[in-house]
């Protein structure tokens, strides 16, 4: 069944394409800025402890702690010294013994200024390093806003905005040098992008025209009774190869137009998308004995309504034309889930393995043949269902269905 199969997420959309929020904490995720502030911030840090440990082991070799007094009493009569620090000290001691308790006492005196001295540097190098954090933070975010102004051009860019241009002021440096050469790269994208929106226009004519003039030749000559029964159809044989090629020269215009993003959008109903889908489709099911089913509730998005209506015309074509012999049906449904519109297109038919999914979307791909001929089509539906399911910014994905057939859901943003 020549089905388009899910496209490859497309550019998961990166959620910044819709626009979509960076999630509930984006201070976890690993941007450049945050690298760049933990940067900033541990060289601060560092060099905080380094210079920390410099003053520390300066003050200590100062205070020479450990050693003995720059003093010492070597007499004296009624020596008393009262102190709430030195207990030790006491009047009735000996000059030794006063001298030793002094020493002590001092020391234990350097030693509580050490500590004190460290952890009020300690506690200083952490209210420093918040400050510094928050400044890197800050000085980063300015390092990088041309950068930003680069993202949101893109962003622009991936709406088929290919006029915008970044224009980045500013001192010539490595940030400019980038934007420049990404207007350089927007600018040739406008050009071939606009080279092949003429080449399409004129091909849609020089190709349209002559298998427009075959057609009319041909049936021009079928409709002469007097025509001989070979010549009627060799006609006929002819006429059905011309009809063919008109409708690969169709499917190729119409994907080759499809590859864009939409730029003209509109409110547009899925539900009666595809209701005219089925419309057109009632006359081939009802003649290969395909039931047509299915609930369509109102699923409104923005776009292009005769893309989206290709997109479900498709899918249903597909869906009856590779069916079961007998008995089968095709249940198309539409609805709004999690904010988003979605088409399903459910159908009966032969067994499909799921890693022959991927190539039902590539261009005159079938299943189980490949480039070859059909009477079922020219190998384009889904190519085109999924480019347009794209241009709308949404995607397709397809798996086959329990007991054989397919389930083609396609999502939409609203």
């Amino acid at each position: 069944m020549a089905t388009t199969p899910a496209p490859p997420p497309a550019p998961p959309a990166p959620a910044w394409a819709h626009g979509e929020s960076e999630g509930p904490f984006p201070w976890l995720r690993p941007t450049i800025r945050i690298r760049l502030t933990l940067l900033y911030g541990g060289m601060f840090l560092i060099a905080g402890i380094l210079l920390l440990s410099i003053i520390y082991l300066l003050a200590a070799q100062a205070l020479r702690e450990g050693s003995s007094l720059p003093f010492k009493i070597v007499g004296g009569t009624n020596i008393g010294v009262s102190s709430r620090d030195c207990a030790g000290v006491a009047p009735d001691q000996s000059i030794d013994e006063f001298n030793r308790a002094i020493t002590e006492c001092v020391n234990v005196q350097r030693k509580h200024a050490l500590d004190d001295l460290l952890s009020r540097s300690l506690m200083a190098l952490l209210g420093l390093s918040v400050i510094a954090f928050a400044f890197g933070y800050a000085m980063a975010g300015r390092v990088l806003s041309p950068l930003g102004k680069i993202t949101r051009t893109a962003r622009r860019v991936v709406g088929s905005d290919l006029t915008r241009r970044i224009e980045l002021d500013g001192p010539d440096d490595e940030l400019k040098e980038l934007a420049d050469t990404f207007d350089e790269m927007l600018e040739r994208l406008e050009r071939a992008f606009t080279a092949q929106q003429r080449f399409v226009a004129n091909a849609s004519h020089e190709l349209r025209t002559p298998l427009a003039i075959n057609r009319t030749l041909l049936e021009v000559h079928l409709s002469d009774p007097g025509a001989p029964l070979e010549l009627q159809q060799l006609g006929k044989t002819l006429l059905a190869t011309n009809e063919r090629s008109e409708q690969l020269v169709e499917g190729l215009l119409l994907l080759a137009r499809s590859e864009n993003q939409i730029v003209e959008r509109k409110p547009v109903d899925l539900a009666e998308v595809a209701s005219r889908a089925l419309d057109q489709t009632r006359g081939e099911a009802e003649a290969k004995g395909v039931e047509l089913r299915g609930e369509r509730a109102p699923a409104v998005v923005q776009g292009n309504g005769v893309l989206l209506e290709r997109i479900a015309l498709n899918l249903v074509q597909n869906a009856v034309r590779y069916n079961v012999p007998a008995g089968g049906w095709v249940e198309v449904t539409t609805e709004v889930q999690q904010g988003q519109a979605v088409l399903v297109v459910s159908n009966t038919g032969p067994v499909v393995p799921a890693y022959e999914i991927d190539n039902l979307f590539e261009p005159f791909r079938r299943l189980r043949t490949e480039r070859t001929g059909s009477d079922k089509g020219v190998g384009l539906g889904l190519s085109i269902a999924r480019s347009v399911a794209r241009a709308h910014g949404g995607r397709i994905h397809a798996e086959p269905r329990e007991g054989g057939g397919l389930v083609m859901r396609v999502t939409l943003p609203i």
